[in-house]
């Protein structure tokens, strides 16, 4: 049995356990990283790169044959489901290398392709490797949740883990979940040609601020896709080509492949957790305000952590611990200013609290301004105009923005930036945009929040009508 001591070991070489690597190798200290699967965890092999390479193959096929308003001939956008997979390799392969064993032995960390366990408060057992290490992070992230369905295990099922290997179009893709993962695939799949129907047993988009989620909805359906909302599955039947899944409420559909995008379970089966006095909740790894767990040594980020589950936020817990792992300083995780977006066309993002959380919180304190992207002439040029946005104000500071439009997920950096610093709305009102650009969708509505103020105040047209008749 080989043995290592060592300053940090991380478990894991996902989005957080690589930046934390990075960062703390590269600031002196001595760092193992584990990994038994590959490195890059799921948002670099099965996550956010496949799923926006995709996207883009199903946007491109979709634009050639959108050409005609712009005084252009449309084309038959005709897709080649296996180049388009290709692709979608080409993109993996092109970022690898910023997360191979390479760049990172390359830093300094000690890589070990073995998965770890638990065995005491400060030890790791890796295949025949013994890691004794003064803290600990668990990055371990998660995986598909693949609901017990009868029927479903004698019937072949997709999963992203799974689904961008697929070489095969789908000529009718069944997804069993409406989230974000679900209708960015449906999107990307009727643009590439299939047939697609989902199914989810309450809303679509269900977390969103349900008035922007109906763009995107409707927005889906009208390319065709079929969403069947309030729909629980059953029972599924069939087999490779020939799929039925069965509803609560009798109906069958009918496919011929299926793909479960019904949510996310963290990965901590195979840690031993009791062994390090590591106690876990319903949705992950319980921690800390500091991202501690309840061993004081062991820290744990990103997905296992059990909040918000974006490749982001796994790296904005990497620069929390850091800070106190390597520095000692007091560090908290907040999630006011964490954004997200689904990456559907059009594009649905959101930071800080929806108008009806906003509601609950501030009550009449609560101002809503809005703004449609109908009124941004870069947006008419485009032809995009479908959208709006939603700030959600509280005296004079935002406390939440919903975007649902062409580069939502761009425009919402803004208010990601003016909540995490706490800005008011006068410093975005005081932003001087270039025009024509889409980003004057965000000042214009820090200006329709200033408009009812100057506009139809009485004592503002008071004071402009005294300085005109006695200022010379």
């Amino acid at each position: 049995m080989n043995e290592i001591k060592t300053d940090i070991l991380i478990i894991g070489a996902g989005s957080g356990g690589l930046s934390v690597a990075a960062g703390a190798a590269q600031m002196g200290a001595d760092v193992v990283l584990l990994e038994g699967h590959k490195m890059g965890g799921d948002c670099l092999n099965y996550g956010c790169v496949p799923s926006k390479a995709l996207i883009a193959s199903g946007k491109a096929a979709y634009n050639q044959r959108q050409t005609e308003p712009f005084g252009v001939a449309s084309a038959a956008g005709k897709v080649d489901y296996a180049a388009a997979k290709d692709h979608v390799a080409g993109v993996i392969a092109q970022i690898e290398p910023v997360d191979s064993q390479e760049r990172f032995e390359g830093l300094g960390v000690r890589v070990i392709r073995a998965f770890g366990h638990f065995i005491s408060p400060t030890q790791v057992q890796a295949g025949d490797t013994v890691i004794t290490a003064r803290r600990i992070v668990i990055a371990t992230g998660s995986s598909p949740l693949v609901p017990q369905i009868p029927g479903l295990e004698t019937v072949p099922y997709q999963t992203n883990e799974t689904l961008f290997d697929l070489r095969e179009k789908p000529k009718h893709l069944l997804i069993v979940g409406g989230g974000p993962i679900g209708l960015e695939m449906a999107q990307a799949h009727i643009r590439l040609g299939s047939k697609v129907t989902v199914i989810e047993g309450e809303k679509a988009l269900g977390k969103d601020d349900p008035e922007l989620a109906q763009v995107v909805l409707d927005s889906l359906r009208e390319e065709g896709v079929v969403i069947e909302e309030d729909t629980v599955a059953s029972e599924v039947k069939g087999k490779a080509g020939a799929i039925e899944v069965i509803t609560e409420d009798g109906r069958t559909i009918k496919g011929t492949h299926l793909l479960m995008a019904v949510g996310r379970k963290t990965n901590t089966s195979k840690l031993s957790l009791d062994a390090a006095g590591v106690e876990t909740t319903k949705s992950g790894i319980k921690v800390d305000a500091g991202l501690r767990t309840t061993n004081r040594r062991v820290y744990a980020i990103g997905d296992v952590a059990g909040g918000l589950q974006f490749t982001h936020v796994a790296g904005y817990h990497a620069g929390v611990i850091i800070r106190s792992m390597l520095f000692g300083l007091p560090s908290k995780a907040k999630t006011t200013h964490i954004p997200w977006v689904t990456f559907t066309d059009p594009e649905l993002a959101q930071v800080g609290l929806t108008e009806a959380q906003a509601k609950k919180d501030h009550g009449i304190a609560l101002e809503v301004v809005r703004f449609p992207y109908e009124h941004n002439d870069r947006a008419i040029a485009e032809r995009k105009t479908k959208g709006f946005i939603k700030v959600m104000v509280v005296k004079g500071r935002p406390v939440g923005a919903s975007i649902v439009g062409y580069q939502a997920g761009e425009l919402i950096n803004l208010w990601a930036l003016a909540l995490a610093n706490r800005m008011k709305m006068s410093q975005v009102a005081a932003m001087v945009a270039p025009y024509p650009t889409i980003g004057e969708v965000n000042k214009r509505a820090a200006g329709a929040y200033f408009s009812p103020r100057l506009f139809d105040s009485l004592m503002v047209k008071k004071i402009v009508g005294l300085v005109q008749r006695f200022v010379p």
